[in-house]
């Protein structure tokens, strides 16, 4: 007889982290999600935040959430097909899809379910998902559930694209899924070569905007807006809610014959409770604030060309990254769990990423900003830097090449 428990009672992977002093996860932060937070009692700067434009710690945001609370209750009680659905949900569809420039647009209860619902309503047995070898795992995810036939490409390598799409006949449904900005190396995807390498093959592209809305372009509007091209040159855009809208949730915005197919046929919507109204009221506070304070994005860039020289004069290796994501290699998995927990020690929260999340010997510190950080933070981050790295010994040149 076999115990499918026997793997739960047998995983001492996490176990031996937390012996050794190295489990750096599940840590119980004790504040908002602002510049600084609060862990077991002691203030930290935030590092290690998804909350880009820091409308997280809003007074508007938390106020329209609160407001939406009282008047409409907790919860939507039910999926969107049937209850759950109101008319703060449709006009939020409106509002994002006029913040992207498109016909329609689509939330979901979370980021992984939209990404998961998108590509497996899409995509069937005998079409061929094209991806980014670094694309999340969400979108991997949604091939999987489809029946597709997946197929990967070098990352950023539009030559390899380009190969990969060359294999597949034209008698087979192809779908070019990207990210906009990757999420651990902080690159931007070379979208223009890709839409053309893309649509000279057949191929629909979807385009994940999840760390690019209310980042790039001047207003924040995503990669397309970064590469100056029209909102229509991709089939599909998709992002989270809960990173620069600082809620919860996920979109995808298109063209509306295309929406309403998803709308109607994507599992992972219809079969979630909708948004709560606090949600859906504080991410529409959140477009209104992105459209009207562009400043927010121009303080955010000023600050990560900070911490870039800084980390450039210290001598880090910070790959390709362009944006306010900023990895910082430092080699093994074991280097890696020791400058956590002496940037920890020394007031940063911030992220080590190990294999397999990244290949053997490139594990890494994912930094990221917010707008809300000063001159003052990321001058502190940079001192942890420099100290623990001497303190530990890691070899602050190492290169690191992700394909």
């Amino acid at each position: 007889m076999v115990d499918i428990f026997t793997k739960c009672k047998e995983f001492k992977d996490a176990k031996a982290l937390m012996d050794r002093g190295f489990y750096s996860y599940f840590n119980p932060i004790e504040s908002a999600q602002g510049p600084e937070v609060m862990v077991d009692g002691r203030k930290m700067v935030m590092a290690g935040s998804n909350n880009y434009l820091g409308l997280a710690d809003d007074p508007r945001m938390k106020q329209a959430a609160s407001e939406a609370a009282l008047k409409y209750g907790t919860g939507s009680a039910g999926s969107r097909l049937l209850n759950g659905n109101t008319v703060f949900h449709d006009k939020l569809e409106k509002q994002l899809a006029a913040f992207k420039h498109r016909e329609a647009a689509l939330i979901y209860a979370t980021g992984y379910q939209m990404n998961v619902g998108v590509v497996s309503c899409l995509l069937g047995k005998g079409d061929v998902a094209v991806v980014d070898k670094l694309d999340h795992a969400s979108i991997l995810d949604g091939v999987r559930m489809s029946g597709a036939e997946m197929k990967r490409y070098r990352h950023n390598d539009v030559k390899d694209l380009d190969r990969v799409l060359g294999l597949i006949g034209p008698d087979r449904g192809k779908l070019v899924v990207v990210d906009g900005v990757f999420s651990m190396e902080g690159d931007i995807c070379p979208l223009p070569q890709i839409v053309e390498v893309a649509r000279r093959h057949g191929a629909r592209i979807v385009v994940d905007d999840a760390h690019a809305t209310g980042v790039l372009g001047p207003s924040g509007r995503g990669t397309t807006e970064h590469f100056n091209l029209p909102p229509n040159s991709v089939d599909l855009v998709v992002g989270t809610c809960s990173k620069s809208f600082a809620s919860v949730g996920g979109f995808v915005v298109g063209d509306a014959d295309i929406i309403h197919y998803i709308k109607h046929t994507s599992r992972s919507m219809i079969f979630s409770a909708a948004l709560p109204i606090a949600s859906v009221a504080s991410i529409s506070k959140a477009i209104e604030i992105i459209e009207n304070e562009p400043q927010r994005i121009k303080r955010l860039w000023e600050l990560t060309a900070r911490l870039k020289a800084g980390f450039k004069k210290l001598g880090f290796n910070n790959g390709k990254s362009e944006t306010p994501i900023m990895p910082v290699f430092v080699g093994s998995d074991e280097h890696c769990f020791l400058m956590w927990r002496e940037l920890f020690a020394a007031g940063i929260f911030a992220n080590p990423v190990i294999s397999p999340a990244v290949p053997p010997g490139s594990a890494l510190m994912r930094i990221t900003l917010m707008a809300t950080h000063t001159e003052e933070h990321v001058d502190k981050i940079l001192d942890a830097f420099d100290r623990s790295a001497t303190k530990i010994g890691v070899v602050r040149s190492r290169q690191v090449e992700r394909v």
